[in-house]
Order: structure tokens, then C-alpha cells, then sequence
């Protein structure tokens, strides 16, 4: 039975309850609510499952969480998983660190098309900025207000253009920024289909370009990249990345340039196996 869900989010999360607690509630107030949530936890203890369901009993949203075993960075495995679960033609991958805009859902679906995933990108708050994040300030869309960012402190930049809300501003950033357009799995979106086509994640691949690679097989495949940087608004919470590790990343970079090399559009380690 072919769902009417405009669009699955699947977010990735492991062990941030406070940041996913903000996070979620950024998607209680989109303009779209044709949507729902996929949680791919890479193994989180309960005090995720508790900030989950807490959300569940308040929101309207169908919300499914998928989670595995915590075995160090797997989370192509997990994202694997919630493809699997999600029930949307339409797919939004984003992070459990970063807060949408109240349009982010809608303003995917506007800009979708056939064969095409749209690349998006994130504005990344300070470290005091992001302690200060509450649910009340998410409801005033304050973390999305360049004069509101400048006052609490965040240094002044270029960057801040990615706050824009104008569509034709957007428009011709997205035209003329240097940035390629590829699969950044904090904020883009793809149709399930297109992402099926390929066998999903290679779960081979730890930290370190592991969605990146996804991308290059599905545009291997005929996809169009579309970038979108500055229409699809998301701010990214600070934290350290204490998962980075030379050995997955040399792996990873392996498996890429054989993917260039070879053009290919499958792997065998993905989601048929």
C-alpha cells in the first residue's frame, strides 16, 4: 500500500539526549506536518529512548526509533536500518545535533524533483550559543536570526548568508557558491527509490566520508546533484567528534576511489546483502 507521507526524516543520533530533545522539537513546529521521523540510533543508552518517548506522548508526529547495539562508529549499519523503516517515497537525512528551521521540511519538498537529491548544509553555533538553545527560543526562531546570533557573541561571518530568508538571495547563493553539491547526511534529502537503487550504505565504512560515498554511487546511477545550501536552514549544535580515526578514514578514502575509479552505482555491503 503506497504511503501518503510527503516525506520520512531520518535522523541519526548516539548518546546527545539534550541536543536530540531540542532537536526534535524544531520538527513539532514545521509548516509541513505531512512527515514522519525515523530515529537511526547507533546505540544510545535510555536516556535517548527516555527523550523519544517523552516526545512520542506530546506530538502528533508518528516517530519510530531504530537502534542497535553500541559497537563503536556504525553508522552506515543504522542508517541502513531506518531506510529499511521508514515509510516515505520521499527521503530527508539530517542529524540528531542540528535544529531545522520551522520551513525545512516544506522547503525540501519544494524543491524536490524527479532523479535529483538536494544538498544542503548547516550554520554552525558557538559553543556558548548552543548551551543557550531552550525550546522557547527554538519556538521564536531566534537561532536563525543573524542580529539575535550577533548579540549572544557569534562571530561575525559570510557564513551567516545561510540564514537568509530570501528565496531569491537563496537562490543565487545556491547558483554561485563554489561548494559541490554532494550527499552531506546532516541535511539532504533523496528519493527512496534512488537511494535503494544502490544497496543504500556501504557498511564497511566508519567515520569519514561514509555519506559522501553514498552520493557518489547514486550519481554514478544518473542522480543529479542539486545544491541547496541556502534554502534548506538547519543550525548545528557544538560538540567534539571523539570517533574520528585515522585507520576508518584512510579505509574510507579506499573505498571511494574505487567507486570513482570503477563508476560504481552498488555495493555489496549494503542493505542486501
Amino acid at each position: 500500500m503506497k504511503s501518503s507521507l510527503k516525506a520520512s526524516v531520518i535522523i541519526s543520533t548516539y548518546n546527545q539526549p539534550k541536543w536530540l530533545a531540542l532537536v526534535l522539537h524544531s520538527y513539532e513546529i514545521q509548516t509541513e506536518s505531512n512527515f514522519e521521523l525515523i530515529i537511526a540510533d547507533d546505540g544510545s543508552d535510555e536516556r535517548t529512548k527516555a527523550v523519544i518517548d517523552e516526545f512520542s506522548k506530546q506530538s502528533s508526529i508518528n516517530i519510530t526509533h531504530v537502534w542497535q547495539e553500541d559497537e563503536g562508529f556504525q553508522k552506515t549499519k543504522i542508517l541502513n536500518k531506518a531506510i529499511i523503516a521508514s515509510n516515505a517515497e520521499y527521503l530527508i537525512f539530517t542529524d540528531g545535533d542540528c535544529i531545522a528551521r520551522a520551513d525545512f521540511v516544506a522547503t525540501h519538498l519544494r524543491l524536490k524533483q524527479m532523479s535529483c537529491a538536494l544538498s544542503g548544509g548547516y550554520f554552525k553555533l558557538s559553543e556558548k550559543i548552543s548551551q543557550s538553545i531552550t525550546k522557547e527560543i527554538i519556538d521564536g526562531q531566534k537561532c536563525f536570526d543573524k542580529q539575535w546570533l550577533l548579540k549572544q557573541g557569534q562571530t561575525k561571518s559570510f557564513k551567516l548568508n545561510k540564514l537568509t530568508k530570501s528565496k531569491l538571495k537563496a537562490n543565487l547563493l545556491n547558483t554561485l557558491t563554489p561548494t559541490k553539491a554532494t550527499f552531506d547526511g546532516m541535511n539532504v534529502s533523496c528519493h527512496k527509490n534512488d537511494i535503494l537503487a544502490v544497496n543504500g550504505f556501504d557498511e564497511r565504512m566508519q567515520y569519514g566520508g561514509e555519506d559522501r560515498e553514498v552520493g557518489e554511487r547514486m550519481m554514478n546511477n544518473g542522480v543529479r546533484f542539486k545544491q541547496v545550501r541556502y534554502s534548506t536552514i538547519c543550525v548545528h549544535l557544538h560538540h567534539e567528534r571523539p570517533y574520528k580515526n585515522e585507520e576508518a578514514e584512510t579505509l574510507n578514502l579506499k573505498i571511494r576511489k574505487e567507486t570513482k575509479k570503477n563508476k560504481s552505482t552498488y555495493t555489496k555491503f549494503g542493505i542486501k546483502r
